[in-house]
């Protein structure tokens, strides 16, 4: 039974990759697990603020990257730090944009700075209103 069990790690890899698949499984699950149970109205900020917090990973991918040896292990640095630079870059523009949806409105500008087709008439100061032609004191509207 044991010579079955250490044929069996000399195949897959050793003992370090099963850890590592047992690893990257349990963690699987538990991420999906508790971002599952967080509200929706919670999610944008905390995603947002968790990629942000991915420099580090970044970071660690860069160092990782310079100890590679060979095609394949610089093939996926590379694409570690492709990737992590994407995941912070989105959490930053995620944040930005979430962050302008709480800004104020601006406010309208001042009547002097609109221009005159613009501005509803109520709005108008008297001396900018066009001159228009003085309609008929009897009510008729001009027609005879």
């Amino acid at each position: 039974m044991v010579d079955k069990a250490a044929h069996i790690m000399t195949i897959v890899g050793g003992p370090g990759l099963m850890s590592f698949i047992t690893v990257f499984v349990l963690a699987a699950f538990v991420g999906y697990e508790v971002v599952s149970k967080v509200p929706s109205i919670l999610h944008t900020p905390l995603m947002s603020g968790s990629n942000a917090i991915h420099g580090i990973i970044l970071v660690g991918t860069m160092l990782v990257l310079g100890q590679a040896h060979g095609a394949a292990q610089l093939t996926l640095g590379f694409l570690a730090v492709v990737l992590a630079t994407l995941n912070v870059v989105g959490g930053f523009v995620v944040t930005d944009r979430m962050l302008h949806m709480f800004k104020p409105r601006s406010e309208a500008k001042p009547a002097e700075a609109m221009p005159a087709e613009a501005m509803p008439a109520e709005a108008m100061p008297a001396e900018a209103m066009p001159a228009t032609p003085e309609t008929p004191a009897d009510g008729d509207g001009g027609a005879s």
